[in-house]
């Protein structure tokens, strides 16, 4: 597992650069069937991804690869799940909150996630099983392994009874997350609100900077998966609305169902 990680960490942090030399220059916009943005940051950040994890021989699920029929993908065992760069409204806007997501999915749980900022080059990344989630800021857009002995614990925030900070998302927070939070106003908690883009919410709940993250509008599973493991292995949980289970990978759909992480 933990080679894997350190592929899955050269590939992010080398897609970073490479989003980085696009996101100092102009670049064109074009759309998606969706009708979501697309950049050649996207497409670039995603070939440098496959190139890299291609030789582990593990299958590749990703936002800018060709989708792979449901009925070649249920036999997968094991698969990479990749957001080349999660956050393409956040790149376009500049403001700086949007990543580089990769996961590794084992029946249909994510065991190991691997999350880079490129703007501050700050890299998170961890292994389920070995119940941690670190951090570490590089100086460059480049990580070995003998640099893990500079990286920082992650330590979710405990549990305040009338206290609640609630991170939702720049570009999508609705009137579904804004009845959650005035219900909890109801219940008498002291509830404040942090904003952030892309996978950086899963970052800042498993880094103790916020307790809550619900999310009541359309998510991929390549937007969740490296922030799942992440939060998983400090003892956070991804839970469907109305489910008591967690988010699933590799599904038929793709597309998650509502969820609260916390």
């Amino acid at each position: 597992m933990n080679e894997l990680l350190e592929i899955a960490i050269n590939a992010a942090v080398s897609a970073g650069a490479e989003i980085m030399n696009i996101y100092s220059k102009d670049f064109e916009i074009s759309f998606k069937s969706d009708h979501s943005p697309l950049t050649v940051a996207d497409e670039r950040a995603n070939a440098i991804i496959n190139s890299i994890l291609i030789p582990t021989k593990i299958p590749i699920i990703s936002e800018e690869n060709k989708q792979i029929n449901f009925e070649d993908r249920k036999s997968f065992e094991s698969c990479w799940m990749i957001d080349p760069l999660d956050g393409t409204k956040e790149f376009i806007k500049r403001n700086g909150e949007f990543t580089v997501n990769i996961a590794l999915i084992k029946n249909m749980r994510p065991v190991l996630g691997v999350i880079y900022v490129p703007v501050t080059k700050t890299l998170y990344y961890a292994v389920v099983q070995d119940n941690k989630a670190y951090k570490i800021d590089l100086s460059s857009h480049f990580f070995a392994n003998k640099m893990k002995g500079q990286s920082q614990l992650l330590v979710p925030s405990l549990s305040r009874e009338n206290e609640v900070i609630i991170v939702a998302s720049r570009s999508h927070l609705n009137s579904e997350t804004e009845l959650y939070i005035d219900d909890l106003t109801q219940l008498g908690k002291k509830v404040s609100l942090v904003s952030r883009g892309s996978s950086l919410k899963f970052c800042l709940l498993a880094d103790g900077k916020a307790n809550i993250y619900p999310r009541f509008a359309p998510t991929m599973e390549w937007d969740t998966a490296a922030g799942h493991a992440i939060c998983n292995a400090v003892g956070l949980k991804v839970m469907q609305i109305d489910l008591e289970e967690e988010l699933k990978y590799n599904k038929e759909s793709l597309l998650n169902p509502f969820f609260v992480v916390k």
